[in-house]
């Protein structure tokens, strides 16, 4: 018998509860053990749940218990959970945390207290998708050339429907808060925060290293315009919120952003609210992996399967995929020295000259012009769309800041970075 306490019981940490019940006989014959659900951490005993499990207010019912087994860290946040799964490990316990930001930040202090206790966090990035077994076991004997995620459904389905129905990101943002996809401060989702937490997730069992947030590129939709869908319309682009680990030499790019991808690309055909993950390996290719990125039951699926495999081994595998570093030296690269191709929306003054200074500063910076779309505004100006041919992130950032200065451009440069 393996017992259980839920530190927790919201939506997901309910579901936890509920999928051990209901699915009891076959959890049981599949972990070659009965599963006990035994008790419950709420900040609220008032509120009705619809489980039927002991519940407490008092984290130390569980912790405290020695006779459960494993903890699940539904709590959310990063300090407090943090505080709490080191206590689970330092008395023996197997965790399971579906919490990305608490990995984000603390993955690797984790992994060394943990040693051979069970570690497993299947549920902390795209939700019911198994990425992470996919990644830590079943593509384990290939180098990992890139990951491209869609990882968060907010943003995609926000994307999804500005491209799809003509509605403006102010328009589908009210929609996405309305229907509660959105939180009231969207900047976590919209952002690209919670997508960055998870992309660093993945680039440790991926490629050993260890990065913050702060460390990499992250950069959210909310410049997104009409004008860019109707580019990316033009010449069969979709728009993406992408989360982008690629291998270049000895060094990982990590950077979470908009894209434009062709539209014919697998991972471009991701809609709605779900997530889409392509891994590409050495000796596999490309694999895909598509599915719900969030939602009670999707997420306690990956919990319970987690504790599932607990049950089964006993003994925890190296959480974040290996043994030992790799021989290898891996770095990850400055954001400045990211090389791609590159989307610009410029408002110009509509007059003569304008076209040859804008080319002009892009060829000092070494940045030459691959297409070009001009659409007339009602304000005698001109919006000036534009993609370039393969350039360094710092030559962009540094002509952007020219053209801004220029006297031609009228507002402030956009850029989206495209991926081919």
């Amino acid at each position: 018998m393996l017992r259980v306490g839920i530190i927790g019981v919201g939506t997901v940490g309910a579901s936890v509860a509920n999928i051990l019940r209901d699915n009891k006989n076959i959890i049981t014959a599949r972990a070659g053990k009965e599963i006990i659900p035994t008790i419950g951490v709420v900040s609220n005993l008032h509120k009705k749940r619809d489980i039927d499990i002991k519940l407490t207010d008092n984290i130390d019912d569980v912790l405290n218990d020695d006779s459960i087994d494993v903890v699940v860290e539904l709590m959310g946040g990063i300090d407090k959970p943090n505080e709490i799964v080191r206590k689970a490990l330092q008395k023996g316990k197997a965790v399971v945390t579906a919490n990305k930001a608490l990995l984000a930040y603390h993955r690797y202090e984790l992994q060394e207290l943990a040693g051979d206790i069970p570690f497993e966090f299947e549920a902390a990035v795209a939700g019911g998708i198994p990425i992470i077994n996919a990644l830590r076991d079943g593509l384990s004997a290939n180098h990992i050339q890139s990951i491209q995620g869609i990882m968060n459904g907010t943003c995609n389905y926000m994307l999804t429907r500005m491209i799809n129905d003509g509605i403006s990101y102010n328009e589908i943002l009210k929609e996405a808060q309305d229907l509660g996809y959105a939180e009231a401060d969207p900047t976590f989702d919209v952002g690209g925060f919670d997508a960055s937490h998870k992309l660093l997730i993945l680039a440790s069992i991926a490629y050993g290293i260890d990065a913050k947030p702060e460390d990499i590129l992250i950069e959210g939709i909310d410049n997104i315009t009409k004008a860019d869908i109707e580019f990316a319309k033009e010449f069969e682009y979709s728009i993406k919120l992408l989360g982008i680990a690629k291998k270049v030499g000895q060094e990982i790019e990590l950077r979470v952003h908009p894209v434009l991808i062709p539209e014919d690309k697998m991972i471009a055909k991701v809609d709605g609210v779900m997530n889409g993950i392509s891994v590409v390996g050495d000796k596999v290719g490309e694999t895909m992996f598509y599915g719900a990125g969030a939602g009670g039951d999707a997420t306690a699926s990956a919990v319970v399967a987690n504790i599932i495999d607990i049950a089964r081994r006993g003994k925890g595998s190296p959480m974040l995929g290996f043994e030992k570093q790799p021989g290898e030296k891996i770095t990850l690269m400055s954001k400045e020295n990211i090389q791609t191709k590159y989307y610009l929306r410029l408002e110009v003054a509509d007059k003569s000259g304008t076209l040859a200074k804008i080319a002009t500063i892009l060829g000092d910076n070494s940045i030459s012009i691959e297409a070009m779309l001009q659409k007339p505004l009602k304000n005698g100006s001109a919006n000036l769309l534009l993609t370039t041919h393969t350039c360094i992130e710092k030559d962009i950032l540094k002509a952007m800041k020219e053209l801004e200065n220029s006297g031609v451009v009228l507002v402030k440069p956009a850029m989206i970075r495209i991926e081919e």
